[in-house]
């Protein structure tokens, strides 16, 4: 008997089988356990150094990572801070990645900084007040990073054109959320509202058949979101710019994969291997003041 398949936004991953990781995550305890490992493996100097150049080895250090999806919403009944780096999606992977790199970066390399900071970056305005204060929709997350000072949006800066598109997908297939599907309606509302918010916004996006052109302007560690021709969908995928021997490949989690990789092909053949992908926004992590 098949799985049923929920198409979900990037934040969970696009297609994902039916909350199957439940069994693949590790206690609470042994996840912080691993995370404060892993802070104290890398060399103390690390933090001394550019945040892209940090990204770069804690990105690296993840290559292999089993790709996990769905696990921030194995709770569908309170909305909670979920720490896991043992499985990643391509969401999850850039916040963890980034997670690490900042307090590196800041030398607060303790779990409760860690979990603080990962909140700042998931959550809108950096508080859990809920299922719908999740930064579902990547356009968002890169919008309110944005405010944040986490990240800059560099897609216009470097010659990126308008991105006109309705975004409703959660709304419009709400049955597919475990958590819509058992609300009363108040929290569709607030998601209806959050995605008018992001449809009053002008988006950019630089279109596929020019990315190569765009490489100069791209550095490693710049995060990228794939745009994509569905419905109402922002983006599908997301990971990091990983130059190597004047080439531009890409760093994520990916789903083919099921593990995290550095693309085989450059940025520009890996996204003409999907016809749904329309090109890429960019948004680039800036230093911790």
């Amino acid at each position: 008997m098949k799985k049923k398949i929920f198409f979900l936004p990037i934040a969970i991953s696009l297609i994902i089988a039916s909350f199957g990781f439940t069994n693949l995550l590790l206690p609470v305890d042994d996840e912080e356990n691993a995370i404060s490992d892993k802070l104290n493996s890398f060399d103390k100097s690390l933090g001394s150094r550019g945040i892209k150049d940090i990204i770069q080895t804690v990105g690296e250090s993840f290559i292999g990572t089993e790709y996990v999806a769905g696990t921030l919403d194995k709770d569908t009944k309170k909305e909670k801070l979920v720490v896991m780096i043992s499985g990643l999606d391509c969401v999850t992977f850039v916040e963890n990645t980034l997670t690490f790199s900042r307090v590196i970066q800041s030398g607060n390399t303790d779990i409760g900084s860690f979990k603080k900071e990962l909140m700042t970056i998931r959550y809108r305005n950096g508080k859990i007040e809920g299922y719908a204060s999740r930064l579902h929709y990547f356009t968002d997350w890169i919008y309110d990073n944005g405010k944040k000072g986490i990240v800059e949006n560099i897609t216009k800066k470097i010659g990126g054109v308008p991105y006109k598109k309705k975004i409703n997908f959660m709304t419009e297939h709400s049955s597919s959320y475990k958590q819509l599907a058992e609300d009363d309606g108040g929290l569709l509302e607030e998601l209806k509202s959050i995605e008018n918010q992001i449809n009053q916004r002008k988006m950019y996006y630089i279109p596929k058949a020019e990315v190569d052109s765009y490489y100069d302007d791209m550095q490693t560690g710049d995060i990228i979101a794939t745009t994509t021709k569905i419905d109402g969908l922002d983006v599908t995928h997301t990971g990091f710019i990983y130059k190597r021997k004047g080439k531009t490949y890409f760093l994520h989690a990916s789903i083919v994969a099921k593990e995290v990789i550095i693309s085989k092909e450059e940025l520009k053949e890996y996204l003409n291997s999907d016809k749904k992908k329309t090109g890429i926004m960019i948004a680039r992590p800036l230093d911790v003041n």
